[in-house]
């Protein structure tokens, strides 16, 4: 995500400073191969895996200037091996015009491509260019062009040299299709293969969530993966762009993180690499709410995780954050923060909006320091946060009839929940949403009980991307896009328009719009919170909390990971409209049930 202002890297800090250790990135090793080497190396914490094409979407028409013979081949599964001898191959021959074919690997993937070479003319190397796309759309455009596809953070579009019986290696990228095509005039080209190199972390999805509605099981496997593929080195907001660490985005992403994959080491690095690039006065990514963020983030992993000995680290810097943030209440009880003042684009200039939801942002996060110095023992920071919390809860702001101000205020107590439902969220049910702020909108409307209507909205918003054929969510969407629009798995055909190409807005224009960004992964961690009811009553998941809200649903189940193992639900809709719950909670877990 790129916003208006320009992230500045400071110089990294000393871990010292911060209570924490320095992390020189290397790897001990007994390799002999590493020898010499220490302090020098870092191991990458994922794993590479080679998946094959599932089709061939498109391929330039075969005529006296350009041929392509045997695209199948591509779809075979061969690997990477190129052998020797009479191996059937796909041949691209230009003879004046430049081949080219579109290959679809079935669903998002973050990485590059392995071209595998049989032949070649003359023997010799041959140069392709390779355009990776998250969309059909973008995989067949130029650089620039009339839908602006960029190289912007990753370079999806390029020409590379490949050599006569070898295998070559490029892109590293978010992509679901790649076009290739042979550059060379009079020269030939044969791909014995073309495989994906898939780069990910190799984690078990610990979490889980199953019901009768296909759709939201959909849903929920989506936003997990969604937030998967963007836990590369750090948590990043997006695989193809921006690929870098934004702390605000980061919220849903950590939420999501909890109910699938529990205590993974990216969340922590990535909040402490953000830190340790932002020294204080100035606010992380250059925005004072993301500071904030930082500080709610720090929150909810240590209440999943009870993590001690990682929030202690964090105490100098957070009780000088806290106390820096106190300083921007004026004698109204007004926020007053300074830097880039930032909820998400949709707000964007709406300035009655963006304070209402700041000021919202405070008392949540005081709330949160309140409690994490509790545990640190910074008694007089806890007083600082109690009594900001009571001086902003002074003042209620406008929101301005946006959903996402009206759901900041409602979760932080500036208005009543169900009437901030009635009147602004509820109102034109999945219109007016963004994929980022879309999560707190459906935490607020589940304060106020509207259950119901958030499954409504999460089947019709994050569903509307399926209809399309996303395999992961959006930056943004737009209900109001879907009107004529063709999906990003096909050629836009005449009259249709391009739902990758045609829309957006901000910084994600056209096809630099990025279709996998993690903040958009909000409903998985939503699901599994209030279908399947599991919340956290204690740090370390000591103590849960099971409350389920099936809705129209019949029946729900799944899993939630805590540091003691795995907790199983499974909730059924009996005939008396009565919910029958089992629940198999590891030791260690006190589970409580309200009402029961």
């Amino acid at each position: 995500m790129q916003r208006l202002a320009v992230l500045t890297i400071s110089l990294v800090l000393s871990a010292v400073a911060y209570g924490g250790e320095p992390d020189t990135g290397s790897t001990p090793s007994s390799s002999p191969a590493l020898a010499g080497l220490a302090g020098r190396t870092q191991r990458d914490p994922r794993v590479r895996e080679y998946i094959g094409p599932k089709r061939v979407v498109w391929q330039s028409p075969t005529d006296n200037a350009a041929a392509i013979e045997h695209p199948d081949v591509l779809l075979q599964g061969n690997s990477g091996q190129v052998p020797l001898g009479a191996a059937s191959a796909c041949t691209l021959r230009n003879k004046g015009r430049s081949p080219a074919i579109l290959l679809d690997f079935g669903k998002e993937l973050h990485g590059g491509v392995q071209l595998s070479v049989a032949g070649s003319f003359g023997n010799k190397p041959v140069r392709l260019r390779v355009r990776f796309g998250e969309s059909v759309s973008e995989a067949m455009s130029d650089v620039g062009g009339p839908r602006g596809a960029t190289n912007d953070h990753a370079v999806r579009d390029q020409t590379c040299l490949v050599p006569w019986l070898g295998t070559h290696e490029i892109g590293n990228t978010g992509f679901r299709f790649v076009r290739i095509d042979l550059v060379d005039p009079n020269a030939f080209v044969s791909l014995r293969a073309v495989r994906a190199i898939f780069l990910y972390r190799d984690l078990p999805y610990i979490g889980s969530f199953r019901c009768n509605d296909e759709r939201l099981n959909r849903i929920w496997q989506t936003g997990a993966y969604t937030a998967h593929l963007n836990m590369q080195e750090y948590l990043w907001d997006g695989i193809k762009r921006d690929r870098l660490v934004w702390i605000g985005d980061m919220h849903p992403e950590t939420m999501t993180i909890c109910t699938v994959f529990g205590n993974v080491d990216v969340v922590p690095a990535s909040l402490d690499f953000v830190r340790d690039n932002t020294p204080l006065p100035n606010w992380m990514n250059g925005i004072s709410s993301y500071s904030m963020w930082w500080v709610l983030i720090q929150h909810a992993w240590y209440r999943h995780h009870g993590d001690v000995a990682n929030l202690r680290r964090q105490k100098p810097y957070m009780i000088a954050l806290l106390n820096q943030l106190a300083k921007h209440i004026d004698s109204d009880n007004r926020e007053t923060l300074t830097g880039e003042r930032f909820l998400d684009w949709p707000t964007a200039g709406h300035t009655k909006a963006v304070h209402a939801g700041l000021q919202s942002l405070m008392i949540l996060t005081f709330r949160a320091g309140d409690e994490l110095c509790g545990v640190l023992g910074a008694r007089e920071t806890q007083e600082t946060c109690r009594h900001a919390v009571a001086r902003l809860g002074r003042h209620v702001p406008d929101h301005d009839n946006s959903k996402q101000a009206a759901a900041l205020m409602a979760l932080a107590d500036l208005g009543d929940a169900t009437k901030l439902n009635r009147e602004v969220m509820a109102v034109d049910g999945a219109k007016r949403l963004s994929t980022f702020y879309g999560y707190y909108v459906l935490q607020a409307r589940a304060k106020a009980g509207d259950y119901q209507g958030c499954l409504d909205t999460i089947r019709q918003f994050w569903g509307g991307m399926l209809d399309l054929g996303a395999t992961t969510f959006w930056e943004d969407f737009n209900l109001d896009w879907t009107v004529n629009a063709a999906g990003i798995d096909e050629l836009v055909p005449p009259g249709k328009k391009d739902i990758h190409g045609d829309f957006g807005n901000f910084c994600y224009k056209n096809l630099r719009h990025s279709l996998c960004h993690g903040w958009a992964s909000g409903p998985t961690a939503w699901l599994s919170e209030h279908v399947l009811g599991v919340q956290v009553v204690e740090p370390g998941c000591k103590a849960v909390k099971i409350d389920p809200h099936l809705g129209d649903l019949r029946w729900a189940e799944g899993t939630f990971p805590t540091p003691f193992g795995v907790l199983k639900v499974r909730h059924e809709m009996e005939a008396d409209g009565k919910v029958r719950s089992t629940i198999d909670a590891p030791p260690g877990v006190r589970v409580f049930m309200p009402g029961r």
